[in-house]
């Protein structure tokens, strides 16, 4: 996965390099033997659903000092370290950015938006994993790269034999995200 995400970061977050990084991340799916996707889901696979890529998506977001108490896990697995804010057509969006403490560290961003639950699961999909090397970079200012195309579900969404962090409850985007992964299943939109 860390591979896919920095040939992305060297080339640049566009719709080609969003399609590249589906093929790479379906044939991940389809053969790892790590893969989150059911026993019985692997034979057929044929890729995971998406959004139409939609550039409009693509963020740029400053860190800022924490507003609130944020969202430390119980067990003290991720500890909120600041505020990520960008703007997407006037309106601003403000999540919470978390350190990950435990196995190797990182930077992780889950979010969660009016799709949940309808279009995309329910607990949310995944921006940041540093710890996968599942980020697209900083701009030469500092600021993070937001690309919600590439915005993916935890494991748990594809087999209840995973675990996965979700979403803090502060990290909601009020306006439909539809960019990124959706669930598989009739009647989807799916490019």
């Amino acid at each position: 996965m860390a591979d896919l995400y920095a040939a992305v970061r060297r080339r640049g977050a566009d719709a080609n390099s969003w399609a590249a990084w589906r093929e790479g991340r379906d044939a991940l799916l389809a053969t790892h033997p790590q893969t989150p996707l059911a026993q019985e889901a692997r034979g057929g696979f044929a890729g995971m659903p998406f959004f139409p890529y939609d550039p409009s998506w693509c963020l740029v977001g400053r860190v800022e000092p924490a507003t609130g108490e944020g969202a430390r896990a119980p067990d003290g697995t991720f500890t909120p370290i600041g505020d990520v804010v960008a703007e997407r057509e006037g309106h601003e969006i403000c999540l919470t950015l978390l350190w990950l403490e435990g196995y190797g560290g990182g930077l992780f961003l889950p979010f969660r938006d009016a799709t949940c639950g309808v279009e995309t699961y329910g607990g949310g999909r995944y921006l940041l994993d540093q710890v996968k090397g599942a980020d697209l970079g900083v701009t030469a200012e500092g600021d993070l790269v937001l690309d919600f195309n590439f915005a993916y579900h935890p494991s748990c969404a594809h087999d209840p034999r995973w675990t996965c962090p979700l979403a803090p409850p502060g990290n909601v985007i009020a306006q439909p995200v539809r960019a990124g992964e959706i669930l598989p299943g009739e009647g989807r939109s799916q490019s």
